[in-house]
């Protein structure tokens, strides 16, 4: 995600905005830049890279301004390079901005301004929104923008600077954070609290919608329509490490609290307006190449297997292509039967896991086409692949991977209903009842995280077990593999998960008295089987908490506790489900003291073999 800085006031502007900029390293990002206005106009500094390298470009300048935006950036809209990075200008080279989020129809806007005379210089969405301010620019740039982000759809935390009203910052927010730090005639913005520490503790909150004209000595808020909005002043009392966390107490919960944003960035623009297709612009098949592939290879390692383990029976139920799922490290070892009507599909946060990476070579060298699923664009895996589907997670910094799984089984997700659209193996009417269960499931998933307290309460009772069991059926099953692998690489419980159907062939012989056990079952057609494997458990005097849907009021005659989701599409329901396995992990590692966010012996990226 990427990260926003600005200034006005007396001070030199170009060191608080490094600074600022600094404090948010944390978030990841692939390049910076900064755009101050001084005395002789706008001038523009980028760098790929580390802040070092555009400090390096800085140095020596004399740059005497007090008014300034910066950015650092995490490529979505086209790769890292200098000239994606932010600032964007605007055509004339009088206006600058730095943007935070995603630009949805920043196509249609871009070939509407190309129609106009604007060059373009950038692949990025984000350069759209410069020229449409100088567009729309009659002397009053707060006019400017609103009428600007009027036309925008999308998430973004916009800055804007003008050389001919050089005394004011111009910011907009909607869906996408940023605060206002005020000062003794100066005043800032940021994306987050970290970069206004060093300057002030007195801050307001923004909304979406809301939009700010700051001055020196001067703070004004708007709302859309242009009406004087009054805010109460908060005052941060967290320390540095604390505020990077946004009040989290560790990274992971911050990240599992992130995950309705990542899951509605993740689908924006990939929806048609009617709400009725998929729409992948990065998939470059034909239909006559789609309509070809006989089968389809999902590779992945750890928890990306397990998106990928999820991927498997949803594509196979709605697409009707026989799936494989391999262990990254050890397909390239069994000698895999694939060739040119194969469909691989590799699995990465990072994009440059080393058995990811390999495999995906493995597959090309034997004709298959392969499609990346990755959270970071230009990397190894993303430049490799043949057609690359970016999930927008944002960086995560935890270790214990959450809101990249859940954005990897949206991508899931939409490949399924892509290729169904394409292969006519569902009608319509079915695709758009799953896409409009899928647009909603943010707000579901806020549901689920605003209900964590039983799930707390379950962790602070059995966190000092060392081991413990999950089951569930069918994509039930393969949701309590992630639940087991995140309570074993952050508690260090000993942690199986089973298919419930297995039980009977010698998994009830571990089953002891007050062993916990997490028992999952969404799936309306293996609810039944699901209850008696339940009764099996219990028989044997373990201790059990159920996930369930809403409505599935059974299991509570069966279970010690059950935590219900939100009733959704029986196929999306292990978005839902997780969540609540990602809390009763992170919760169980903090009840026994561990270090949450980095575990023992592990690393974020594996990137040997």
């Amino acid at each position: 995600m990427c990260g926003v800085v600005g200034y006005v006031g007396s001070s030199p502007a170009t060191p608080i905005i490094l600074e600022g900029l600094k404090k948010l390293e944390y978030r990841g990002y692939d390049s910076s830049g900064v755009a101050v206005l001084d005395k002789d106009g706008l001038k523009v500094e980028k760098k790929m890279g580390r802040l070092a390298e555009l400090e390096k470009a800085l140095a020596g300048r004399e740059l005497d301004a007090t008014v300034g935006i910066g950015h650092t950036r995490w490529a979505t809209h086209g790769r890292p390079s200098d000239v994606n990075a932010h600032p964007h200008t605007s055509n004339d080279g009088k206006i600058a901005v730095v943007h935070n989020g995603i630009i949805e129809n920043y196509l249609q806007l871009r070939e509407w301004l190309t129609s106009r005379g604007h060059v373009f210089k950038s692949e990025t969405d984000t350069e759209v929104i410069p020229h449409l301010i100088e567009h729309f620019y009659k002397g009053d740039l707060v006019e400017a923008v609103q009428k600007t982000v009027s036309h925008l759809e999308g998430s973004y935390a916009i800055m804007a600077i003008s050389v001919d009203q050089p005394d004011r910052i111009v910011a907009v927010r909607q869906d996408m954070p940023l605060v206002v730090g005020l000062g003794e005639g100066e005043n800032f913005l940021a994306s987050d609290i970290p970069a206004l520490l060093k300057y002030t503790r007195n801050c307001y909150l923004l909304n979406d919608g809301d939009v700010v004209e700051l001055r020196a000595d001067q703070v004004v808020i708007r709302d859309i329509t242009g009406k004087i909005v009054q805010k109460e002043i908060f005052k941060v009392t967290w320390d540095a490490e604390e505020a990077e966390k946004g009040g989290y107490d560790h990274f992971m919960l911050k990240e599992i609290h992130e995950q309705p944003r990542a899951l509605r960035d993740t689908l924006k623009g990939r929806i048609s307006h009617k709400g009725d297709k998929v729409i992948l612009e990065e998939i470059n098949m034909t239909p006559e190449q789609i309509k070809g592939i006989k089968k389809i290879v999902i590779t992945a390692c750890g928890t990306a297997y397990h998106a990928g383990l999820v991927g498997k029976y949803v594509i196979e139920q709605l697409v009707r292509i026989p799936v494989e799922v391999d262990i990254a490290s050890e397909f390239r070892y069994r000698d895999p039967i694939i060739d040119k009507d194969t469909l691989v599909v590799v699995v990465s946060q990072s994009g440059e896991t080393a058995d990811t990476l390999a495999a995906l070579r493995e597959a090309r060298r034997r004709g298959a086409r392969v499609v990346a699923v990755t959270n970071v664009i230009a990397s190894s895996v993303a430049r490799e692949a043949d057609d690359i589907i970016y999930t927008w997670a944002g960086p995560e910094i935890s270790v214990a991977s959450t809101k990249a799984y859940t954005t990897q089984l949206v991508a899931m997700y939409l490949l399924a209903l892509y290729l169904a659209q394409h292969r006519n193996t569902m009608a319509a009417g079915n695709i758009k009842e799953i896409l409009d269960e899928l647009k909603e499931l943010y707000v579901k998933a806020q549901d689920v995280l605003d209900n964590e307290a039983p799930i707390k309460e379950f962790a602070e009772k059995y966190s000092q077990h060392e081991d413990a069991f999950f089951i569930g059926r069918g994509l039930d099953y393969a949701v309590a593999l992630e639940g087991s692998l995140k309570l074993k690489e952050i508690s260090y419980i000993h942690a199986e998960a089973y298919a419930a159907g297995e039980l009977k062939h010698g998994t009830l012989a571990l089953i002891v008295e007050n062993i916990p056990v997490i028992a999952l079952a969404t799936q309306q057609s293996l609810f039944e089987k699901m209850v008696s494997n339940i009764k099996e458990v219990k028989a044997r005097d373990a201790r059990v908490i159920a996930l369930a849907m809403e409505g599935h009021t059974e299991v509570e005659k069966v279970a010690d506790q059950v935590i219900y989701i939100p009733k959704t599409h029986p196929v999306l329901a292990p978005i839902l489900t997780v969540i609540p396995l990602q809390l009763l992990a992170y919760y169980m590692a903090v009840y026994r003291g561990c270090d949450v966010d980095k575990p023992r012996n592990l690393a974020k990226s594996v990137t040997v073999e």
